[in-house]
């Protein structure tokens, strides 16, 4: 499996409800909302397998010591193949050393976050 990794790169509606709508996201009921709070992250994440959207995660940061991660969705198909941990890598490349970062996580995504590559002593779980 080819998974391309991209920061801040180009989102179009379609293809990002489609997402958040296969993890029962609810989000997704709120388009024009979610379009415009994912393109003005401080950094978005995306992930394409064969040019398709397969995962995306924002971050949300004062640029300097915090860093919050409130999304990382990767399609159901693609889960459990490293993808979210590849999105979490690139996203390391802008945050690493920030003094605190935080995961947003509920139920199963407890421990999606536990798994991916961010250092122990920064986890907010």
């Amino acid at each position: 499996m080819n998974i391309n990794i991209e920061l801040n790169g180009q989102i179009e509606e379609a293809e990002v409800l489609a997402l958040y709508r296969a993890n029962s996201w609810s989000a997704a009921d709120k388009p024009s909302q979610l379009l415009a709070a994912l393109r003005n992250s401080h950094t978005l994440v995306i992930a394409r397998c064969d040019g398709e959207l397969v995962g995306i995660g924002n971050a949300i940061s004062d640029g300097h010591l915090v860093v919050y991660y409130p999304h990382m969705l990767v399609h159901p198909s693609k889960q459990g193949k490293g993808v979210g941990r590849k999105m979490m890598e690139a996203l390391q490349t802008v945050y690493q050393g920030y003094h605190q970062q935080m995961l947003t996580a509920d139920g199963e995504a407890v421990e999606f976050y536990k798994a991916v590559s961010i250092p122990r002593q920064s986890r907010g779980l």
